[in-house]
């Protein structure tokens, strides 16, 4: 048997469930100030059910996100805040490591719009040096290309952490990322600039078994964390989405994506949880079945 790392699920959808209110382009940053502590609240509701990491709801925190909305000269201080949120859970829980996450620059799944490398670079290393002296792992996620991977990367290894580069892949065709390149070169791209892991997320959970079998050969720890979505649709693909174009799965219950994932764990993955529209119930579930096939939760 395995010893596996629990992630947390998603937490944008979470935050738009609980909240009530309707998504804006920053739902998930905007939330902090408007919401105090439900953020913390879902960190809270994740270790409970079994997680062993919490991911810092940093994602959109971008500087270019924050252009014309009012908040950019409190970038700062939405860092401190989801830092804060994810430790004071992590605190009350008494045990876990805390992943700060890094999101794509500009937008999500759009690999075309992804900054040159020479902007891109600093300013993900900005990121990772507010995050590093808090969190366990930097974790740079939803990777669409090999030059968003390799900015992501040097950016966040200036933090002296370890680094998990996280893809997200296309729907159908695992192996393939969303810019249309193959994923075996890239992720071997990754291990040897030094990732520390290799993840799929947000992502179909029926791609993610190609992508695992693109990450084997690297010898790095892999695994991955799908999403809930039935697809990524054109209208998220537009500037400045909200997520009330996409739509949840119902027939994805926590023990069919249990199912999928125990899959993953027997492919080798050592990593596993869930991204959008993966709840608290979902890790809950995963981590029963983990310990009932005599895994080890670490």
């Amino acid at each position: 048997m395995s010893a596996i790392t629990l992630l947390d699920g998603g937490m944008g959808q979470e935050l738009v469930h609980r909240s009530g209110a309707a998504p804006t382009p920053l739902w998930a940053t905007q939330v902090m100030l408007d919401r105090p502590g439900l953020v913390e609240a879902i960190h809270d509701d994740y270790f409970a059910a079994g997680a062993t990491v919490a991911t810092t709801n940093t994602y959109a925190i971008h500087r270019d996100r924050l252009v014309g909305t009012g908040l950019e000269d409190r970038f700062a201080e939405l860092h401190a805040n989801a830092l804060a949120a994810a430790q004071a859970a992590r605190a009350r829980h008494g045990a876990g490591r805390i992943a700060g996450s890094i999101g794509p620059l500009v937008a999500s799944y759009r690999p075309e719009v992804h900054p040159p490398h020479d902007t891109a670079a600093p300013l993900y290393a900005e990121i990772a040096g507010i995050l590093g002296p808090e969190v366990d792992v930097i974790l740079c996620e939803t990777v669409a290309s090999g030059a968003h991977m390799r900015a992501a990367l040097e950016g966040a290894k200036a933090a002296g952490k370890p680094v998990w580069i996280s893809f997200t892949v296309d729907d159908r065709t695992g192996g393939q990322l969303r810019s249309g390149e193959a994923l075996g070169p890239v992720a071997a791209e990754a291990a040897a600039m030094g990732a520390d892991a290799l993840l799929a997320n947000c992502s179909a959970p029926e791609a993610i078994a190609d992508a695992l079998a693109a990450f084997a050969p690297t010898g790095l720890p892999f695994g991955a964390y799908a999403n809930g979505f039935h697809q990524i649709t054109a209208d998220f693909l537009k500037d400045r989405p909200t997520v009330d174009v996409l739509h949840a799965r119902p027939e994805l219950t926590p023990e069919t994506y249990a199912g999928y994932a125990m899959g993953w764990v027997g492919q080798g993955a050592t990593l596993v949880g869930g991204c959008c529209e993966v709840g608290p119930a979902h890790i809950a579930e995963l981590a029963r079945r983990l310990t009932a096939a005599g895994h080890a939760i670490v």
